[in-house]
């Protein structure tokens, strides 16, 4: 999960998503489905922060490194 791509757990939870939204996954099953989901997002979530906090910081011309402002 940590070392999929952000793809491959986004489509995992998209399943996951589809699978419970159906509404015929026993209660169990479903609590199960629900715990796998929200460390998928987590692992999403991490990776997205990762990925902000790369593109934060920019080269400039001269080499530098300058902080990037995100908003």
């Amino acid at each position: 999960m940590e070392n999929d791509s952000f793809e491959d757990n986004l489509k995992e939870l998209e399943e996951i998503v589809a699978k419970l939204e159906k509404g015929d996954v026993p209660l169990d099953d479903a609590i199960e489905e629900f715990k796998k989901a929200m460390d998928l997002v987590k692992a999403c979530d991490d990776k997205l922060k990762d990925a902000q906090d790369t593109i934060a910081k920019i080269v400039n011309d001269n080499g530098e490194i300058v902080d990037f402002d995100v908003e």
